[in-house]
């Protein structure tokens, strides 16, 4: 259980900091001594109601423009991701598209580093969106939205809120997906209930630590963790 309580407190910290990768920290905390199967639910039913919170919290920041159609795109996307699903082995889907964020990723860090603001085409975001509305709403993988949204928005209030928001949208969907199979068990539930305390502790704090860094700082982290997120897709189902 210490093992679960520190990839709980650390993951939500960093949830607090930049506004995703919870997912990402708390599973490669965790996977080498426990199960997938255990530890997707648990975090399904932690990392809701922080979702709905941190959406709450940035919910003045919220763009109908950027989270709307962002949400469709995960609402549908597990429709062309599953016949994709069916014709091609997951675990190539998977490393192709932790190659493709890994690369947005580093372009993106080389563009902030360079101070650029170039906004990429609306064709490269729909392709995107569609790519990670089909990435989300089938593994629960939000990197690609992550990025999506990244360059959507302006300051990282904005992305926090937004971004929280499409995951609360995913997060209900898997939600119900995995109630209807029957994934949630006494344990995962019990579990989840305990660490909800300790994800809030973690996730103040990391919005807490927010406070003292420069958007600039805070927006390099998270293009970080998106590079990090890619490269772990791609170790992972290699």
């Amino acid at each position: 259980m210490t093992m679960w309580v520190i990839a709980t407190f650390v993951a939500f910290f960093v949830k607090g900091v930049c506004g995703f990768a919870n997912t990402l920290v708390f599973t490669s905390i965790l996977s080498y001594g426990t199960a997938n199967a255990n530890i997707s639910p648990t975090e399904l039913l932690i990392g809701y109601p922080m979702n709905l919170l941190m959406t709450w919290k940035n919910r003045k920041e919220l763009k109908i423009k950027v989270w709307l159609p962002l949400s469709l795109l995960v609402l549908f996307g597990s429709i062309p991701g599953a016949f994709v699903l069916k014709n091609v082995d997951a675990g190539i889907i998977k490393v192709f598209f932790g190659i493709v964020v890994s690369v947005l990723g580093v372009q993106m860090f080389l563009q902030e580093y360079q101070h650029k603001t170039t906004k990429p085409s609306k064709i490269t975001m729909l392709i995107m969106g569609i790519v990670g509305g089909m990435l989300c709403g089938l593994f629960g993988v939000g990197a690609m939205l992550g990025v999506c949204v990244t360059r959507m928005t302006d300051t990282m209030t904005e992305f926090k809120g937004n971004v929280s928001m499409v995951f609360a949208v995913e997060n209900t969907i898997r939600l119900i997906t995995y109630a209807v199979l029957g994934l949630f068990t006494m344990s995962a539930i019990r579990t989840a209930m305990i660490l909800i305390v300790i994800a809030l502790i973690g996730m103040f704090a990391g919005m807490q630590c927010s406070k003292f860094m420069k958007d600039t700082t805070v927006k390099k982290i998270v293009i970080i963790l998106l590079i990090l997120s890619g490269i772990s897709l791609i170790i992972q189902n290699i």
